[in-house]
């Protein structure tokens, strides 16, 4: 089983009410949940990233976190202070430009003497391209044809030096990226940085069977998630590729409980903090794409139809390919056939609006006593539902404090999991082989 842990504080999961909750930008919070992952020798560290805060209703989105750090730098500064844990930094491909990012985690991985990870990302949204000189210029069925050349881009680049440490000259021509000199930055410890790839859609699962060491992935259940798995590995031969040349992780989050009631109860009271009265409204504005706020969270859900398209959010995913923490229109449709069947269930239930936000939108992965969670874990992993996960806390920067103290002896007595490391690269953790120099 592969391990992971995603740094909370830039989604709807995080829960701010509670005391133990810190801040999502000093330092000594990233500090305390990477060095809690390594002390379970997990595989990983995952930084999410985004380019612009995110706007309601013309707003900075006050119910959201407001500061975002870049994620090479602060990974950077924690490859000081860890030894072992792999680094990943989300970074997106749309924005940046292969030469520069090729050098920046090139650089990481040799401060971190071979622990660096790529996730790549994509936008076409000319909301978050206004930050930027280029706008909003790339249309969305372009994103993952520009970011496969700049994936293979990078890997050129990686490969303009020799294994024995010599430079060559690159030069590269594509329908997105013509350039031409020498890099500046000798072969890495791991020859290439491991490459994630977030996405669930039929795009999002080819390309990462064509070009991903992990596919970061969601799925609520035992069946789905062997559905994904079986059709992610199956694609993989068409690229000359074997099933363990990508590990299939999706995110998950964990309420452990000294029993299996007192973990459910926790889960309900984590479910009510991360979907308040405010929240609940503002969830559904997203959906409805209307100004809700003189509506009861605690009453029926409104009766009025949505209107679609109407900008009312700005910088959220809300449908296509969703991420892995997006829920609300992940369900298929466009948002008429969504509140259609919000509509229908909560009548079926006699939920209120708030509490068909909380159904829809948080829905804890694995709840129970520390044996219950890691049983559950380890049938997902037997099953060839996952390859591992990558665990999404609700608390910053304490909420794996738990799950590492707890759940990970149990795996590690059953033999599910390492009890220590058994290499120093990130590849190494994760069973891959270094790629072969194609220079």
């Amino acid at each position: 089983m592969h391990l992971a842990a995603h740094f909370p504080g830039v989604n709807a999961t995080t829960v701010w009410a509670d005391p133990r909750s810190r801040s999502q930008i000093d330092f000594s919070s990233f500090v305390h949940l990477a060095r809690t992952a390594e002390r379970g020798k997990f595989d990983f560290f995952f930084l999410a990233e985004g380019l612009r805060l995110r706007e309601h209703n013309g707003r900075i989105h006050d119910l959201d976190v407001v500061g975002r750090p870049e994620s090479l730098t602060v990974l950077s500064a924690l490859a000081a202070v860890t030894e072992r844990l792999g680094l990943a930094a989300t970074v997106n491909a749309t924005f940046n430009e292969p030469y520069e990012l090729a050098r920046r985690l090139a650089t990481l991985d040799h401060l971190s003497e071979g622990r660096a990870a790529w996730n790549v990302v994509t936008s076409s949204d000319a909301f978050t391209g206004e930050n930027f000189r280029r706008g909003g210029y790339l249309d969305r069925a372009d994103r993952y044809t520009r970011a496969a050349e700049f994936v293979a881009t990078a890997r050129e680049l990686w490969d303009s030096w020799t294994p024995d440490g010599a430079s060559r000259p690159f030069a590269h021509e594509g329908e997105q990226f013509t350039i031409s000199g020498e890099f500046t930055v000798p072969r890495s410890p791991q020859g290439h940085p491991v490459v994630i790839q977030a996405g669930d859609s039929g795009e999002g699962r080819e390309f990462a069977a064509s070009v991903a060491d992990i596919i970061f992935t969601r799925h609520g259940t035992l069946e789905a998630g062997r559905a994904f798995y079986a059709d992610v590995k199956a694609r993989l031969a068409a690229y000359g590729r074997e099933p363990d040349d990508l590990k299939n992780m999706p995110g998950v989050t964990v309420v452990v409980g000294d029993t299996d009631a007192e973990a459910q109860e926790q889960a309900y009271e984590i479910r009510r903090q991360q979907v308040s009265p405010q929240n609940a409204i503002l969830a559904a504005e997203q959906l409805w794409g209307r100004d809700l706020s003189a509506h009861d969270p605690d009453g029926p859900l409104p009766e009025v139809d949505p209107v679609v398209d109407s900008g009312l959010v700005k910088g959220r995913v809300l449908h296509g390919d969703p991420s892995p923490s997006s829920r609300l229109r992940s369900s298929g449709g466009g948002p008429t056939s969504v509140v259609a069947r919000w509509r229908a269930v909560s009548e079926a239930k006699g939920l209120s609006l708030r509490q068909k936000v909380i159904e829809t939108t948080t829905r804890q992965s694995f709840i129970g006593s520390p044996r219950t969670v890691a049983a559950e874990l380890t049938a997902f992993v037997d099953e060839r539902a996952a390859d591992g996960f990558i665990l999404v806390p609700h608390l910053t920067p304490g909420g794996l404090d738990d799950f590492v103290d707890r759940v990970v002896p149990l795996l590690q007595e059953s033999g599910a999991f390492r009890s220590e490391y058994s290499g120093s690269t990130l590849r190494s953790h994760l069973g891959l082989a270094e790629p072969v120099w194609k220079g």
